[in-house]
Order: C-alpha cells, then structure tokens, then sequence
C-alpha cells in the first residue's frame, strides 16, 4: 500500500497537485516533506490572483527546523489560499493530504500534471 493517495501527482520537490472537478488544482506539501520539516509554525503563501511557473517559487514553509521554499508543480493563476493555515499551520503536519493544502489555481495547461510524478514513483524515490 502507497503511504502517498494515488489521485495526486508530485514533484521531485516533495508538492502534491491533485486536479479537482472544476478544472482547478490544488497545491500541498508531501507527508514526506512535512515530516522532514517537522513542526511548521507558519507559512507565506502566494496572493491570489499571482501567475505562478512551474518549478518557480510559489511560497514559503518554515518549522522548528528550517525555512523551505514552496515551488509550483505547475503554471497558473493562483485562485484561493489556505487561510486556515495562517492561524493554524500545524495543520501541515496532521493532515499534509487535506487540510493542510496550500493553495488553488487555475492552471495554464492541465498536461503538465501528467510530467509529475505518479504515486509510485514518487514512493519509490523516496525508498531510494
């Protein structure tokens, strides 16, 4: 069993996207990624309406540990944040697949998704 939901795509970066039914897509951080982190206590997302490139820096995660960069797994226009997350940013850590997602956007081109990363490879890399 993958420790990683088989619907989303990922980065080598450690992001998750999962394409919604609306067309849109959403943006987190792997479990892997949080785990490396640790405890995250706070979070600087991109504002809406931002265009975002793939593989280009979309925001900024920062624990206990060490401040890490958010990178875009794909083009678009940022079109919701995680507000919750301001507050409440230890919701990366308890639930980096769900509640913990970053942001939305709609994306330039959804064939993008498909250069990601499927579950198993990315489950794969990490046991490398």
């Amino acid at each position: 069993m993958s420790l990683h939901p088989e619907e989303l795509f990922y980065a080598d970066t450690h992001e998750w996207a999962r394409r919604e039914d609306d067309g849109s897509v959403t943006v987190g951080i792997t479990d892997h990624a949080q785990q490396a982190l640790g405890d995250v206590v706070y979070v600087e997302l991109p504002p809406v309406g931002t265009v975002v490139l793939a593989g280009a820096q979309a925001g900024i995660v920062e624990s206990v540990k060490a401040a890490s960069d958010i990178f875009a797994p794909v083009a678009g226009t940022v079109t919701a944040i995680n507000e919750a997350l301001v507050d409440a940013p230890e919701q990366i850590n308890e639930d980096p697949y769900g509640k913990g997602w970053f942001y939305r956007l709609a994306p330039q081109d959804l064939q993008q998704l498909e250069t990601l990363l499927n579950a198993a490879s990315y489950q794969a890399k990490q046991s490398a």
